[in-house]
């Protein structure tokens, strides 16, 4: 289950200059707040894009934060001097993008539901320990077009007029948040590259957080998956099959131990060519990737479940990663003259799709 402590929005408009903060939280008695605000809090806790991090020892955020958490500073106060740091900084930005800032204070259990739930059925779904998180939400504001009804003299008289203040959809990924493990400190975030006075500065990271950053379970993968590329293509083996079994082993991994290591990876690829697996294995050393990053079974399923392919003759094929390891179902042959010959096996019937 995922309860809402505290929860508030603070509002902002760079075209008029207005900063409007709020006195007041969220009314999460209020079925549809509650829903919108949880939504996008599991978006965000779910997200494989997620990169992670610690506070620096100089981070005026934590030290705020730990106030906080220590009962010495209220819950509007501080999210109040959180929404004032990104009103300055947004403000000055070249690429201003019209935003609001959602704080919440939350609990929510270990395990995540499974499969497409509705909002009743994703409660039960949540079970074991809680994890106290504390979020910061940059939420963007779209442009709509909606109809105005004017009532000059001769009757009714609709127009279309652009609408500037519409929050994202709790279905849209956002781009710019943080959570907070509120015990251990940890930090999931993401992060937009902006310009401000013509100078590329990461808001979240460096100004806000002030912290490290280690890469998504996203970029990790598939930073794999370019390595592994790069390794079959230089030793001459199928770059189709070493990717796919890359894919199969990091799915693997996510099932049974929600963690993956990525050297580990190139010793199950190139089981059979040493020297091909050393080279791997230079190469993850080279990009700096952690020894262990966490992958939960339903981001592998999304990123690494299956394999796409696509011939020089145009045929498109997509087909699971672990199906790649096993040449009873799928085989990879090359004639004398180059080309390939791709056999799948065991059909029992064909759907069109």
């Amino acid at each position: 289950m995922l309860t809402i402590s505290h929860a508030i929005l603070h509002a902002f408009d760079f075209d008029t200059g207005n900063c409007m903060l709020s006195e007041h939280e969220l009314d999460m008695d209020e079925k549809l707040v509650k829903s919108y605000v949880r939504r996008h809090l599991r978006r965000c806790v779910g997200s494989d894009q997620n990169m992670h991090g610690e506070f620096a020892e100089n981070s005026g955020f934590a030290e705020e934060l730990s106030l906080y958490l220590g009962h010495q500073t209220h819950f509007i106060d501080l999210s109040k001097q959180i929404a004032q740091f990104f009103w300055e900084t947004l403000r000055k930005c070249d690429d201003l993008v019209q935003a609001d800032l959602l704080v919440a204070d939350f609990e929510e259990s270990a395990e995540a539901p499974k499969g497409d739930a509705t909002e009743e059925e994703i409660e039960k779904s949540y079970s074991g320990e809680t994890t106290r998180r504390f979020a910061v939400i940059l939420l963007p504001r779209s442009q709509t077009f909606m109809h105005s009804i004017e009532h000059p003299s001769g009757g009714a008289f609709n127009e279309i007029v652009r609408h500037d203040a519409t929050l994202p959809n709790p279905s849209s990924r956002v781009n710019t948040y943080v959570l907070v493990d509120c015990k251990t400190l940890a930090l999931d975030y993401s992060d937009k590259l902006r310009t401000v006075a013509e100078a590329e500065v990461w808001i979240m990271q460096n100004l806000l957080l002030k912290c490290s950053r280690e890469p998504s379970c996203r970029e990790v993968m598939e930073t794999v998956q370019e390595i592994v590329t790069e390794v079959a293509e230089a030793g001459n083996v199928s770059v189709v099959q070493a990717v796919s079994q890359a894919k199969a082993a990091m799915t693997h991994a996510a099932n049974i131990e929600e963690r993956m290591e990525p050297a580990a990876i190139g010793q199950q690829v190139f089981e059979e060519e040493p020297r091909l697996a050393e080279r791997y294995e230079e190469l993850v050393r080279d990009r700096e990737l952690p020894e262990e990053v966490v992958v939960k079974p339903a981001s592998a399923r999304r990123l690494a479940k299956n394999h796409k392919i696509r011939t020089d003759t145009g045929v498109d094929i997509t087909f699971p990663s672990e199906m790649s390891t096993n040449p009873d179902y799928l085989s990879f042959d090359y004639e004398q003259d180059g080309s390939m010959t791709i056999t799948i096996r065991k059909v029992r019937s064909i759907e069109n799709r």
